[in-house]
């Protein structure tokens, strides 16, 4: 028995977080997988997982070995696919993590529409709001929103994207006139914890300088679509970004305001690790969403 199998064998179960787990997952018989993970550790001569009937849990050997072979597999895979890539249809599993404002707003389809074009990969989205550490973690690679800071990571830009300042026009006319950012000060604010800045929301000066207005609300929440409906429903003016907001501002049933002092330096990014060789999977991935978001009818005019 050859130490890739064994090697794989140990990464399934640890994965799984269990001999029966992986079992069900790779479709081996759990007897199969213990074979061959204590094969490998008589040839290492080194224990890699403490297993009782209740617990499991790696040693300190065995987070060492885990960390190395993952990264050993993922080259001679990466390397695989790059040969077959012209030569076959893409197949595997594709790791992304995603935040949640994107995959419950609309451009979330264009995960479901990479998934209808590619049956063959299977797409794990794991979708919460925070920087995973993509290999410590095991992504292939995640979509980012933000204003991108310097990374050792591979970032391809996917879309632009603003942040409007919204409100109805019931608000507009009950609190106006609201010409300037500043104007803000002392008027019913939705505010957005997500930003960095929570209560001093950020803006950019036609000339290129930028200004911060201290402001405050009836409702503080930690996602765009909250503090959209908070902003639909009258109670002040929302932060959001304009793939969540426009719909509702073509329609008229929101206004955006300081149109000339919107941050200008947002993307929405795919982020992948440096590697060698690059998967095909990944490749076609980020090539497919480029193409959808240059197709959307999502993008602010």
């Amino acid at each position: 028995m050859d130490t890739l199998t064994r090697m794989r064998a140990f990464i399934d179960v640890v994965e799984a977080e269990g001999f029966s787990a992986a079992a069900r997952r790779t479709g081996r018989s759990k007897a199969l997988l213990s074979k061959y993970v204590r094969e490998l550790e008589d040839d290492l001569g080194a224990l890699l997982l403490n297993r009782t009937t209740r617990q499991f849990s790696l040693t300190e050997a065995g987070h060492t070995y885990f960390r190395t072979a993952s990264d050993i597999l993922k080259e001679i895979d990466n390397l695989a696919d790059l040969v077959r890539e012209n030569n076959a249809d893409l197949k595997g599993r594709l790791r992304v993590s995603v935040p949640r404002t994107f995959i419950d707003a609309d451009v979330g389809q264009s995960l479901i529409d990479f998934a209808k074009a590619h049956p063959d990969v299977s797409l794990d989205i794991v979708a919460e709001d925070r920087f995973v550490d993509l290999i410590e973690e095991g992504f292939d690679l995640a979509i980012r929103i933000t204003k991108l800071e310097d990374s050792a990571m591979i970032a391809r830009k996917l879309c632009d994207f603003r942040v409007y300042a919204c409100a109805t026009p019931d608000y507009v006319a009950r609190y106006g006139p609201l010409a300037h950012p500043q104007d803000l000060s002392g008027k019913p604010v939705i505010i957005d914890t997500n930003l960095r800045s929570h209560n001093n929301i950020r803006f950019q000066e036609p000339g290129g300088g930028m200004m911060s207005v201290a402001v405050s609300g009836p409702i503080e929440v930690n996602t765009p679509h909250a503090t959209l409906k908070a902003a639909r429903a009258g109670l002040g003016v929302a932060m959001v970004p304009d793939f969540i907001a426009l719909p509702f501002i073509r329609s008229g049933e929101l206004v955006t305001l300081f149109d000339d002092y919107v941050l200008r330096d947002r993307g929405i990014y795919a982020v992948y690790p440096h590697r060698r060789y690059l998967p095909a999977k990944v490749r076609v991935f980020v090539d497919f969403l480029s193409g959808w978001f240059r197709r959307s009818p999502l993008q602010s005019d």
